[in-house]
């Protein structure tokens, strides 16, 4: 899918957590399994705002996010669908429990994670920065990022249905309006472990897990009225990566570069998971390049002016895809190695 417009407007003006209340909110009406937690984090997490419409379905256990867990895990037990609205960083309390009550019981329960990635003016403490890495290495999790409202509404219903423990990240931000960057835009359904392809470039390929791929299309399309074509795709998926999608996707480094994009530390996060996928698959990675959250704690700004300082912003996507296109790169050829007579 292609196309791209002059006019860049940042959002449709709704926040991430008030369109997962609303996507929630028609879950819970159409399936009588579904109920929620949080742990004293109702207002943060949009679960307030449903309170009144499902009495008795929404719970909030306090400042216990360990005890959370451990009451999703036993309603999973009984043939419920819980959902766990959380902050990322908040989740880092519970691990021993996503361990011994979910992960290792093999239970579908659904993790939404709010406040992931860089948050503002909250500060170090509150950047949810490290849950891919912390929740990648445990089996039986799917690992999910929508990048739009459209792709949250795909990833609850994916993860409800799934029958296994799914994670869901998103931040504390507004969602980008995909009609101002995508012409005739159309969420493809969600599969697991499959990337979403929203522009095709030759020049260039742009591979952003969760929202970062709207500033990687907005970015795209100031990129091509110089005449530079990237492509872009939704990563959608961190745990697991379907083999038949990934696979032809990053054997396209041989002859472009590609730039995968996370608001996640780079340490373990989702372009880890890329590069051991290649590695696993011999795929040759010299002309991939990652970008996100550096190791070292971002300070109190703005959201946007984080994702500046970093280069996850439009103007800093731009700048890297022009700076590695304009090394010319070229690889040596393959050596050949004589077999002993």
């Amino acid at each position: 899918m292609t196309g791209q417009t002059a006019s860049f407007g940042h959002s449709s003006g709704q926040s991430f957590t008030s369109a997962f209340s609303g996507i929630l909110g028609e879950r819970m009406e159409n399936d009588a399994r579904v109920v929620a937690l949080t742990a004293a984090m109702p207002d943060g997490t949009g679960l307030a705002a449903l309170r009144s419409r499902f009495p008795g379905r929404i719970l909030d256990v306090g400042i216990a996010e360990s005890a959370a867990v451990d009451i999703a895990a036993g309603l999973a037990k009984k043939g419920l669908r819980p959902v766990v609205a959380i902050y990322s960083t908040f989740l880092q309390r519970s691990f021993d429990q996503i361990f011994q009550e979910v992960s290792l019981q093999d239970l579908p329960v659904v993790f939404c994670l709010d406040r992931a990635g860089l948050v503002g003016g909250d500060g170090a403490v509150h950047h949810g920065f490290c849950d891919i890495a912390l929740l990648r290495s445990l089996p039986n999790l799917v690992l999910m990022a929508p990048m739009n409202e459209a792709e949250l509404a795909g990833a609850l219903e994916c993860s409800l249905e799934c029958g296994k423990a799914a994670v869901i990240r998103y931040p504390r931000d507004v969602v980008g309006d995909m009609g101002s960057v995508v012409t005739d835009y159309q969420c493809e359904p969600f599969r697991i472990g499959c990337p979403s392809i929203l522009r095709e470039g030759r020049d260039a390929l742009v591979l952003a897990y969760g929202t970062v791929g709207y500033e990687a299309l907005k970015a795209a399309c100031r990129l091509a009225e110089e005449g530079i074509e990237a492509g872009v795709v939704s990563g959608r998926f961190a745990k697991p990566l379907e083999a038949a999608v990934w696979q032809p996707l990053l054997e396209k480094a041989a002859s472009m570069p590609i730039f995968i994009l996370e608001d996640h530390a780079l340490a373990g996060g989702f372009g880890s998971a890329i590069l051991e996928f290649a590695q696993e698959h011999k795929i040759d990675t010299r002309n991939i390049t990652r970008m996100g959250i550096p190791d070292r704690f971002i300070e109190q700004a703005s959201r946007p002016e984080q994702l500046a300082e970093i280069q996850l912003d439009r103007q800093g996507i731009e700048k890297a895809i022009r700076a590695v296109l304009s090394q010319k790169i070229a690889f040596p050829p393959k050596r050949v190695t004589s077999r002993a007579v």
